[in-house]
């Protein structure tokens, strides 16, 4: 009877989310409240279908995107975004040393700290031939920094108040994983989405020469480079829309569709996420993946700021 319950709620749950109902923050709360009073159904599929549904979403968002504003705000984020990717993997290396952590578990959390969370974790995991309990430990860890950055980001760019501009540029840098910095800056404004988008996705781009980099740093025999190529559709829907290639009413649509599906993104995140799963990560990596993240957050915002 449980179960069919949860089924239930569950549908109901995705509903409201693809219908507008919910916004992102809320979409991940009651995903982590769902595991917590009920039965996830499906977990095993959301995992697979949540990269699916956020690299759908994202290539529909460049339907709302402009070439010239895009190159744009590209350049203006080009030296934070270096300057906080080298620094933070230097950074991981030495507080690895200094917490003890397991090296590839250790290099996974910095990957998807400095870059683009899961994404990262993904594309780096094979390269460095990462056991599945490493990869789970990782990604557990990143997911629950996002939640808390989702909730907290939104909160602090008031509190400092940060511009549109300002805070797009800076929920790109600072939050790990795609889904929860579109999260953030979706409810903070369309501007704070458009540059959050933009300069996330150009940092994505970085996961190819981190991947020439961890393989250098731990030479694995036949490690391959994951090129995250659903860019390019991001990219060639841009030009569509600069190009006035299909109607206005499409573009619009594409956009609105898009932003419900992060929001279903969001929810299907928060079912993924579990206190045991938290739990059995330890305090060691979560220190060090929280120590990463409050130095990446604390310059890039200082960065912005002066």
């Amino acid at each position: 009877m449980k179960a069919v319950s949860s089924k239930i709620v569950f549908f109901l749950l995705v509903v409201a989310c693809l219908l507008g109902w919910l916004n992102s923050a809320s979409a991940l709360l009651c995903g982590f409240l769902f595991t917590i009073f009920l039965q996830v159904p499906y977990r095993e599929k959301s995992k697979k279908i949540i990269n699916y549904l956020l690299r759908v979403a994202v290539i529909g968002l460049g339907f709302g995107m402009y070439l010239q504003e895009t190159l744009k705000t590209s350049k203006e984020g080009f030296t934070l975004t270096a300057l906080s990717i080298v620094l933070t993997l230097a950074l991981g290396i030495l507080l690895a040393k200094l917490f003890k952590v397991d090296r590839k578990l250790s290099h996974l959390i910095t990957s998807g700290t400095s870059i683009c969370g899961g994404s990262a974790i993904a594309a780096i995991s094979p390269i460095i031939r990462a056991e599945g309990k490493t990869i789970s430990v990782a990604i557990a860890v990143v997911f629950f920094l996002n939640s808390i950055a989702l909730f907290t980001f939104p909160f602090l760019g008031h509190f400092f108040e940060l511009s549109q501009s300002q805070f797009g540029l800076w929920s790109a840098i600072a939050i790990h994983d795609t889904s929860s910095v579109v999260g953030a800056a979706l409810s903070y404004g369309d501007e704070a989405l458009r540059i959050a988008t933009t300069v996330k996705l150009s940092r994505v781009l970085w996961i190819i020469p981190l991947s020439f980099f961890s393989m250098l740093l731990f030479k694995p025999k036949g490690g391959k480079v994951k090129i995250p190529y659903f860019i390019l559709a991001f990219i060639a829907a841009i030009f569509i829309n600069s190009y006035s290639l299909l109607p206005e009413e499409f573009s619009l649509y594409a956009v609105t569709t898009s932003k419900r599906l992060l929001v279903l993104t969001l929810f299907l995140v928060g079912t993924t996420l579990s206190i045991e799963d938290i739990k059995a990560t330890g305090w060691k990596p979560m220190i060090f993946a929280f120590s990463l993240w409050i130095f990446i957050s604390a310059f890039s915002l200082v960065y912005i700021l002066f």
